[in-house]
């Protein structure tokens, strides 16, 4: 099984940053994919930027040159650095891992339970 939990959430203010953590440990074998999500409150969970195989990333529209992801596969952990944010930020920031484990290599999805980002304006 694969374990994966988010820190760094926080209350900042509109401008401020703010820095993400995810680690995923457990049964590893290898990991194919992680990314950060963000849902806020009666909205849908969306995409905000991930990283893949040779550090592919990508990022949502609305935060493209204000966050930046990055990982450290030692640590199998990847993070989320959060520059000039804004009151929209805020959301429940879920951390999103595909990996395989020694009894089934294959991907398959594993989630964290979430850390709170609220910026005040």
């Amino acid at each position: 099984q694969v374990q994966v939990v988010e820190s760094g959430g926080g209350l900042v203010q509109a401008g401020g940053s703010l820095r993400l953590s995810c680690a995923a440990s457990g049964s590893i074998f290898s990991i194919y994919y992680m990314a950060w999500y963000r849902q806020a409150p009666g909205k849908q969970r969306e995409l905000v930027a991930s990283i893949a195989a040779r550090d592919t990333t990508t990022y949502a529209d609305s935060v493209k040159g204000r966050f930046t992801i990055s990982k450290d596969n030692a640590k199998n952990t990847v993070y989320l650095q959060m520059n000039s944010l804004k009151p929209e930020d805020t959301a429940v920031y879920y951390c999103r891992t595909d990996a395989g484990t020694p009894q089934f290599i294959g991907a398959r999805t594993y989630w964290g339970q979430g850390t709170q980002v609220t910026v005040s304006a």
